[in-house]
């Protein structure tokens, strides 16, 4: 899955309570340095929805053969439908030296850890409890009893941190974009993930190179670049 002489693609995965903003921190990701996963799923395609942009939409039965063949990187049932990630997407766009971001919840991460070696968890947070329960009610989208639900789920979550490799804390979205943007560049920096260049230097080899040789043509062709900068200093 390496792409020689370059770092090769990883798997980000980015997990956290509803109400942690993690929707809206994807978003707000480069895509010119992220490529988003698309989910499959069983259910109907929507009015202005996309095969392969939204979702890959897929029958019960194509469903089931994906999860039972171990195509599927992680799967849930939700209201009546079928949602999974395909293996075989997430691994062709690694292959192709991309970043893959997947946002799903904390069951599913800890799937694709199981499965996918050397996936990169990061926890999304915001800063307080309160906060998050600040931003559950002021959403205005459900009621008291479903906001409580989600409440007593983020304090299961919380607790399962510790299986991740990183905590992001959501208290500003720039932030937590740059933060997200600095984990991968460290990640990228990683040998594993340079194979091309670390065999490069291990199998490679100055026995047999003449010292005085190579000695000879540096001091020439530094001795050209100095006479090149003095020419065009005179005019």
């Amino acid at each position: 899955m390496n792409n020689a002489g370059n770092n090769s693609g990883m798997l980000i995965i980015i997990s956290g309570p509803s109400g942690s903003g993690k929707g809206t921190v994807v978003k707000a990701l480069d895509k010119s340095r992220y490529a988003l996963s698309v989910s499959m799923t069983t259910r109907e395609k929507r009015a202005g929805e996309q095969e392969g942009i939204h979702y890959f939409f897929r029958t019960m039965e194509e469903f089931n053969i994906m999860r039972e063949e171990g195509r599927l990187l992680e799967h849930a049932y939700f209201c009546g439908n079928c949602y999974g990630t395909p293996r075989d997407y997430v691994e062709q766009k690694i292959n192709e030296g991309s970043t893959v971001v997947l946002e799903i919840e904390v069951n599913g991460a800890l799937q694709v850890q199981a499965q996918f070696k050397n996936c990169i968890l990061i926890f999304l947070v915001p800063p307080t409890m309160k906060e998050l329960a600040r931003r559950l009610v002021t959403r205005n989208t459900e009621s008291a009893e479903t906001i409580e639900d989600r409440l007593y789920r983020a304090e299961e979550e919380v607790e399962l941190i510790d299986k991740y490799d990183y905590l992001v804390i959501n208290n500003d979205v720039e932030e937590a974009v740059r933060r997200i943007d600095a984990i991968v560049a460290v990640e990228s920096m990683k040998p594993f993930r340079s194979q091309g260049v670390v065999s490069e230097l291990r199998n490679g080899t100055w026995h047999g190179m003449r010292i005085e040789d190579m000695c000879r043509e540096f001091n020439t062709n530094k001795d050209e670049e100095e006479e090149g900068a003095n020419v065009k200093a005179v005019v």
